[in-house]
């Protein structure tokens, strides 16, 4: 019972933490606006090979996350508190933050070809359709605190934490196949008003998310700092 207590929070903590960087409602109005007028099917083709690459995108930086801190000399605790901290500046930046001035940067940084045909897209999927347009460096950095964090116990319990990651990716990934094959009739369905509200909630369950996770490392990091 405890196994599964541990792995549906894990599961909480990443979905609350990653779904406003990943934003599926949000980023199928940028997906609209670069795809542009395009069948139905070619809605879910490209949504579907958009959302297979983000599971792989993510789950590669799940399992490599250690090896990478491992290659470049940093501590558990350092990344608790750096990551946390940039969780926070994330949620706050999701409470204060302007849709229509996020999708117009997004659509001004993409800056895809018009006239690209769906085979031209279809190259792009990765670069720039899931890479920044869906998980960007923000989603990146969180998942790979949220890796470090499952370092930080025993084998079953780092294993549960990483299973809860895992889900929390591939249901995203499904919501953002479901946002991005129905993007022409899903934007017109929910208004960006009541996206923002539940954005804004999110947001603030983000920044408190953070302050823990830096908590957490700035308490392992503490007794060193003061000598003891």
């Amino acid at each position: 019972m405890s196994q599964a207590i541990e792995l549906w929070n894990s599961f909480l903590i990443a979905f609350s933490a990653l779904l406003p960087l990943i934003n599926p409602i949000g980023s199928a109005l940028v997906f609209l606006g670069l795809v542009g007028d395009a069948p139905a099917g070619a809605y879910r083709s490209l949504a579907r090979k958009i959302a297979l690459n983000n599971v792989i995108f993510l789950v590669v930086i799940e399992l490599l996350g250690s090896a990478i801190l491992h290659f470049f000399g940093i501590s558990l605790p350092i990344v608790q508190v750096s990551g946390g901290i940039v969780i926070a500046a994330i949620g706050w930046s999701v409470l204060n933050a302007k849709e229509s001035e996020k999708t117009l940067d997004k659509r001004e940084e993409i800056r895809l070809n018009p006239d690209d045909s769906f085979q031209a897209l279809q190259k792009k999927a990765f670069y720039p359709l899931t890479f920044p347009v869906t998980s960007g460096p923000g989603t990146l950095v969180v998942t790979l605190t949220l890796a470090a964090r499952a370092q930080n116990g025993g084998i079953v319990l780092n294993a549960l934490r990483h299973g809860g990651l895992f889900l929390a990716i591939l249901v995203l990934s499904a919501f953002v196949y479901l946002c991005y094959a129905n993007a022409p009739r899903l934007t017109k369905a929910i208004p960006p008003a009541t996206t923002q509200g539940i954005l804004r909630v999110i947001g603030f369950i983000v920044v408190c998310i953070g302050v823990q996770i830096a908590w957490n490392g700035f308490s392992t990091l503490a007794p060193h700092l003061l000598g003891h």
